[in-house]
């Protein structure tokens, strides 16, 4: 700042900088200007708490799609889908794939809608029918009949679906997951309750994700199942020499407490062999639980078609209560 000119009154002077607020703050820049001095020392103390609140903004709406940004500590970004609808919904939790976590907070928040195509699969769920082509051709008759028998049975009422970043863990431990999940529980879910009025129990609670997003969301749910009723996995990048741990967390998960469980493969799923030796490990155990292979490989693809569709009607039959397709 200048310094005081004697010539003018002493309650103003001249002011030439350049002030940067804080790291939430864009950069203010000012030509030389004379300013009341307590005017501007309100000002500017107003200026740098506004700048500096830690809260998030209201969520910027993108038709039925809301934004969410979450300050340090969490430090994340998060997609969230927010059908219309004449009551409040169940929430499912999606977590993407390990292609979207390396391309940064964005990108991975917008995965499920930008790359995965759910959009679109959830507008055909609201038909009440579904062919081939939306399923990519990557379907058996059989399954196809089932789906569009639950469809037709009980009309698809839709999702609130929160999409956040998911980070790619050095650590794919439970412990490793726990920072995670911890910002699951208690930062993603309050906010996109609160920004959708969806439905808040439990049981009306899910939680799901492809590929290295499946086994995190497998790590995520089980650990909380006091929060999830319900906890799948599409293709989930699992190991088979895993498969007893997996199942040991799920028998925790589940011994005083009903948990609807699924695993989603298919035929060219480089995983098949280890979801497969999981669901064997659930058996053993006594855990029930569905396990659904289609055709199809591990690809873009597959999400769009039977990965998507299969998390969203499974979901959305389950956390009503409906019968699984």
């Amino acid at each position: 700042m200048s310094a005081m000119n004697g010539s003018r009154n002493r309650n103003t002077f001249e002011v030439g900088f350049t002030l940067k607020l804080c790291h939430h703050a864009p950069t203010l820049h000012s030509t030389k200007t004379t300013f009341p001095r307590r005017s501007f020392i309100a000002g500017l103390v107003g200026c740098s708490l506004a700048a500096c609140h830690k809260s998030s903004p209201v969520a910027p709406a993108d038709g039925p799609w809301r934004d969410l940004s979450f300050p340090p500590p969490d430090e994340q970004r998060a997609l969230v889908l927010v059908p219309p609808a004449s009551a409040p919904l169940p929430l499912l939790v999606a977590l993407h794939g390990r292609g979207e976590s390396g391309r940064g907070l964005e990108v991975g928040a917008k995965a499920w809608r930008d790359d995965y195509g759910l959009d679109k699969l959830d507008a055909q769920l609201r038909t009440g029918a579904l062919t081939r082509g939306d399923l990519a051709d990557m379907v058996l008759d059989d399954r196809l009949g089932k789906l569009n028998e639950s469809l037709k049975k009980n009309p698809y009422a839709g999702l609130v679906v929160a999409c956040p970043y998911t980070p790619d863990l050095k650590d794919r431990s439970a412990k490793g997951a726990a920072p995670f999940a911890r910002f699951v529980r208690e930062s993603l879910l309050p906010r996109a309750q609160t920004e959708s009025k969806c439905l808040t129990n439990r049981e009306s609670t899910g939680i799901d994700g492809v590929s290295m997003g499946g086994r995190l969301a497998l790590l995520v749910g089980l650990m909380h199942a006091d929060i999830f009723g319900a906890v799948g996995a599409l293709q989930p990048a699992i190991k088979i020499e895993e498969a007893e741990m997996f199942a040991l967390m799920a028998k925790r998960a589940t011994l005083d407490k009903k948990l609807s469980i699924r695993l989603v493969s298919s035929e060219k799923d480089p995983f098949l062999a280890a979801v497969q030796a999981l669901s064997k490990a659930f058996e053993a155990e006594k855990i029930p639980h569905d396990l659904v292979i289609t055709p199809g490989p591990h690809d873009y693809a597959w999400n769009r078609g039977p990965g998507g569709a299969e998390m969203l009607l499974w979901h959305e039959r389950v956390l009503r209560g409906l019968p699984s397709p």
